[in-house]
């Protein structure tokens, strides 16, 4: 294996070597990868903010919508980790162009659905194959890029890899209120076909190893797929189904155990795995790895909460949840130059603390909310996450991958991508867990203190009734009601307080896990910090 791996790590390393200049033909193949990947990674969240909007549409339950959101992450999930392993049978052109086309085509199916079940599918196929897509685009900045290039490339796919998740609900919240929910799919199909006829005709950065596809370990896959998929099944439905007193989140649980484990086992025992774990021997690419998993829950988790809050508490429908959003992006856009140039002048432990120490800062101004914030409260938090990603996303990217052998990067980056998402499905289902909880504790104990022995409660209450008295109305029973809804409405708020305190204590505790880590090398292949 190592015999036939090398020719191609020697592709991939020629330009480099050669010379600082990178051709014109590589560098418009590369911003088309990049804005492949841009398209798959907004489309995770691109249609969080219309669920509404396609629910009605398509005629679904309540309880069916999210799935189309789920089915995406699942399959999204299992290829993420797969695609080094393509990427080195077939080569990164076939695969990506592959992966952009299938992308369009499954975009233009899942604008045609007349049922939910047919957008779960097509939702499904547009995750997996899009999923290919991500990878592919931070191994090449890694190998075809020399580290003079670095501070401008780096921050390019950092910025893409946090802005589409962040900006999805904006895009998605101005395309379902101007046009219809349709075109949050439609909206894919030129740019996808672009993408495709460009990676096809310009990718040149390796060449197909087929002899490999007779060691392929088809056992490992699925192994990995029951794995993955389960684990992404639990952690998105276990909330709202009540982890385990629901018998189908026992045995999804259950089963990405045993897939786990024979996942596992495959991986460490057989000649040619389905993913390449070895990268993991490396202790930058081990913490690198870990602070994506961390950032994930940041960055998932805050673009779920904002919203969140804005809708239930505040009452904006998504268009204005967007344009609140939009501050995050806009944040981010105008970090991007800054994060590269502080990237080849500071020290990368250094620009992480900074960031993890924003971040931190932003959700402690978060834990104050009441009910009043708008869009003028949010926004200092909403810039300090914006820098704070950014910050952090440059140098934790060149931690994670920039020390490795160019033979190794392709399976690691996609190992690596796959912590920021598992990240941020862990960090939802916590957060969610959380928010339930904390949310009954707090109108428990404020229960306790709206009571007929509470003379402020029994003012509030007479004044509330004799008002709707007025207008002829049954004032004590409609006076109650919302009583209890203010009740519960304060309960909401100190929960999500609570949970930004959390999120402030564990980015407070990220500052000072940034010293473990070596200071890297600079250099690829160096294999730095084994």
């Amino acid at each position: 294996m190592a015999a036939t791996a090398q020719p191609t790590a020697g592709a991939l390393t020629a330009a480099p070597t050669q010379s600082d200049k990178v051709p014109v033909r590589r560098m418009v193949a590369f911003f088309a990868m990049v804005f492949g990947m841009f398209m798959s990674i907004l489309d995770i969240q691109i249609v969080s903010a219309s669920l509404a909007e396609i629910q009605a549409g398509l005629s679904a339950g309540a309880d069916e919508i999210g799935w189309v959101q789920t089915s995406y992450l699942i399959a999204e999930v299992i290829m993420i980790p797969l695609s080094g392993t393509l990427a080195r049978i077939v080569s990164t052109r076939v695969l990506f162009a592959t992966s952009a086309a299938g992308f369009t085509i499954a975009s233009a199916l899942a604008a045609t659905a007349t049922n939910i079940d047919q957008m779960i599918v097509y939702r499904a196929i547009q995750g997996f194959i899009g999923g290919g897509m991500i990878p592919s685009v931070f191994a090449a900045a890694f190998t075809i890029f020399p580290p003079s290039k670095r501070s401008v490339v780096s921050p390019m796919i950092g910025l893409v890899a946090t802005l589409a998740p962040t900006i999805g609900p904006t895009v998605g919240g101005y395309l379902s209120h101007a046009f219809s929910w349709h075109w949050l799919f439609l909206v894919n199909i030129v740019p996808g076909i672009i993408v495709t006829v460009l990676t096809w005709n310009l990718i040149d950065f390796d060449k197909p190893q087929f002899s490999l596809m007779k060691k392929f370990d088809w056992l490992g896959l699925a192994a990995m797929a029951v794995f993955l998929g389960a684990l992404e099944y639990v952690l998105e439905e276990g909330n709202a189904n009540d982890w385990f007193n629901d018998e189908y989140i026992v045995m999804g649980a259950v089963a990405s155990t045993i897939g786990g484990l024979i996942f596992f086992y495959r991986v460490f025992s057989v000649e040619f795995p389905v993913v390449d774990l070895r990268a993991f021997s490396n202790r930058n690419f081990a913490f690198g790895s870990l602070f994506s998993f961390v950032m994930g829950i940041g960055l998932y988790g805050l673009t779920y909460l904002y919203p969140l809050y804005l809708g239930r508490i505040r009452g904006y429908d998504s268009l204005m949840i967007g344009e609140t959003m939009f501050v995050s992006g806009l944040a981010m856009f105008c970090t991007a130059p800054i994060a590269g140039a502080l990237s080849s002048r500071m020290d990368p432990r250094f620009m992480m603390m900074i960031g993890f120490a924003c971040f931190a800062y932003g959700t402690w101004i978060m834990s104050s909310l009441t009910t009043d914030w708008d869009f003028y409260e949010l926004l200092l938090p909403q810039i300090l996450r914006g820098f704070g990603l950014m910050i952090c996303m440059v140098p934790i990217n060149n931690v994670a991958l920039g020390t490795l052998p160019p033979d190794k990067i392709r399976g690691a980056s996609g190992v690596f991508n796959l912590t920021r998402n598992l990240g941020g499905a862990v960090g939802l289902a916590v957060i969610n867990t959380i928010l339930t909880q904390r949310q009954q504790e707090h109108y428990a104990r404020l229960s306790e203190h709206v009571q007929w022995g509470n003379p402020a409660a029994m003012d509030q209450l007479r004044n509330m009734a004799s008002n709707y008295n007025a207008h002829g109305l049954d004032g004590n029973t409609i006076a109650i009601q919302r009583m209890s809804g203010l009740v519960q409405q304060q309960a909401t708020i100190l929960s999500f307080a609570d949970v930004f305190l959390l999120l402030t204590v564990l980015f407070g505790t990220l500052v000072l896990c940034a010293f473990i880590i070596k200071k890297p090398q600079s250099g690829v292949g160096g294999g730095g910090g084994h």
